[in-house]
């Protein structure tokens, strides 16, 4: 396995303008779009998920029971 301090001594080896170029490569990847982000989805796909949760509730109900609720904790 490669550690960071096998690169570093690689590094030390290069030139002056190798360990520059190799230095923009490095700042320009902290600035391109991550590519492999796990968990990333559109807002749309997410788009029902849960409803099972609130069959049968009346969404008026709901609402004036956390108004309710809300009001007695004042």
């Amino acid at each position: 396995m490669v550690t960071v301090l096998d690169i570093l001594e690689e590094i030390r080896s290069l030139t002056l303008e190798e360990r520059k170029q190799l230095m923009r490569l490095m700042v320009d990847t902290l600035t391109e779009p991550e590519q492999n982000m796990q968990g990333k989805h559109n807002l749309r796909e997410l788009r029902g998920l849960g409803k099972e949760i609130w069959e049968g509730i009346d969404a008026q109900d709901y609402v004036n029971q956390q108004r309710d609720e809300w009001d007695q904790h004042q």
